[in-house]
């Protein structure tokens, strides 16, 4: 079978085509992968610590060690890969399907990661192996293993926002920074009382305050000048007016509003933070093209994805709060089970913003939290190291999708790949791998490196003579 094979292809001949040294080969990785490791952790730290308000000495002392452990480890990865590939090739005397990528890229990951801080090792441990479910899934359906779902990564989001939700209102469910997040999104009113019947009502506050029981029945005559309100100005009477009608049920905890504006509000808040979020991140983007494309600026404040994000956002918070709302109503009681459903359906809302991303993410979350609750209980084992081992085996299969089957890795971290080695993982010769039955050349299609005959061990179409033209057939 082909798919068993093995290629006698040295490993310049495969790998590192612009230079037939190995040493040489890693030592370009090396300082590519240094140079943007830390282009990529220099901002990162310093506007965390600003974000944080570390004080003075953590600038003085701390900073750039952390930012150095941190490159150390991004540059070990990419620079032990290539080792690992020519290492492998010599001792096996050629490449397998699983050495080239998967082999290569398993040691190099998991010395990686031990440079790393063990603060981190647990978020990079989650994001990696997020996608490498993804992709892993991917490679599921390319060999017609399984079948998508349509709109799967929606019904995914929903089951895992009612378990999330159903953690965040039971006793103890959450704890850290998931409780802490949810907390912001849904709002201080929805932390749970861990009780299931409602206080009297002779308990809570008033439900509507002095103001606006004793203001005027006829609203006053509205001047010329109040034409000209902004919009926000606007949106809050309208919000105000709707404050001052409607009921709200005494298991609500939202005492200042009634669940109509209950929902309204959260919907309104939501929907500006996620708004905010898409157009801080075009900034820099933005910036670049002031000078060169102007037209485009505009574009930064009116754009698509800002809506989309915020819509999501918002009516995910404003469903969620509604449903919840609702069954208060319906039951008459205040029931952590309420979150199973609420959650659900709020999880709907990801229509408004469909994301893999951000859905696979969220379930590798769940899982982990419910292994650690497993743990606690005493219904799982706990394994030593286990985030380090798991960062090594997800990392491997990205790599190996890296060289082996590029259409099925997520794309944005393709470019990360790329960016990391300044363009050379693009350079090896996919099409001598298309043997082991992957299509690795299919984003490749006519590309085939310079090779100097007097590296090579083996003929092949992609050996050219010194002066050659790689384009040429």
């Amino acid at each position: 079978m082909a798919a068993l094979s093995k290629i006698p292809h040295s490993c310049y001949e495969v790998g590192h085509t612009w230079h037939p040294s190995c040493v040489q080969a890693a030592a370009d990785i090396t300082r590519g992968a240094l140079e943007v490791s830390f282009k990529i952790y220099a901002p990162l730290y310093l506007i965390a610590a600003v974000l944080r308000r570390k004080k003075k000495d953590y600038y003085l002392k701390r900073l750039l060690p952390e930012i150095l452990w941190s490159t150390s480890f991004l540059t070990t990865n990419g620079s032990l890969f290539i080792v690992f590939f020519c290492i492998l090739r010599k001792l096996f005397g050629g490449f397998y399907p699983w050495s080239s990528g998967f082999g290569a890229a398993l040691p190099a990951s998991y010395i990686a990661i031990l440079l790393e801080r063990k603060s981190r090792r647990g978020l990079l441990t989650i994001y990696m192996a997020n996608l490498a479910s993804e992709t892993l899934f991917r490679m599921a359906v390319t060999r017609g293993l399984v079948k998508p779902i349509r709109n799967g990564e929606v019904l995914l989001f929903c089951i895992t926002a009612s378990i999330f939700m159903f953690l965040f209102r039971s006793n103890d469910g959450l704890k850290g920074f998931a409780f802490s997040a949810l907390k912001f999104i849904i709002g201080k009113e929805e932390i749970p009382t861990h009780s299931n019947t409602a206080d009297p009502v002779s308990t809570r506050p008033s439900e509507r305050p002095a103001a606006i029981e004793t203001e005027p029945s006829q609203p006053p005559v509205e001047r010329p000048d109040q034409r000209k309100k902004t919009l926000i100005a606007y949106t809050r009477k309208l919000l105000e007016s709707i404050c001052k009608k409607g009921p709200r049920h005494r298991c609500c905890k939202h005492y200042q509003d009634n669940c109509i504006s209950y929902c309204v509000k959260g919907f309104v808040r939501m929907f500006s933070i996620g708004y905010l979020i898409q157009c801080c991140l075009k900034v820099p983007s933005a910036f670049r093209q002031m000078f060169s494309k102007p037209s485009r600026l505009p574009s930064v404040f009116y754009n698509k994805e800002n809506f989309q994000l915020g819509a999501f956002l918002g009516s995910f918070v404003s469903i969620y709060k509604g449903t919840s709302c609702l069954l208060r109503w319906v039951r008459n009681i205040d029931d952590e089970l309420h979150a199973l459903i609420a959650g659900f359906l709020a999880g709907v809302s990801m229509f408004f913003y469909k994301s893999t991303t951000i859905t696979m993410y969220l379930f590798s979350k769940l899982v982990e939290t419910m292994y650690f609750k497993g743990i606690e209980a005493g219904r799982f084992p706990y394994f030593p190291h286990a985030d380090t081992i798991i960062y090594a085996v997800s990392t491997a299969v990205c790599f190996h999708a890296a060289v082996m089957e590029v259409q099925n890795l997520r794309p944005s971290y393709w470019k990360f790949l790329l960016r990391l080695t300044q363009g050379r993982f693009a350079l090896m010769n996919r099409e001598l791998l298309d043997v082991f039955g992957t299509e690795a050349s299919r984003n490749f299609k006519g590309f085939v490196p310079k090779l100097d005959p007097l590296y090579t061990t083996v003929l092949s179409p992609t050996v050219l003579p010194p002066g050659g033209d790689a384009n040429l057939g």
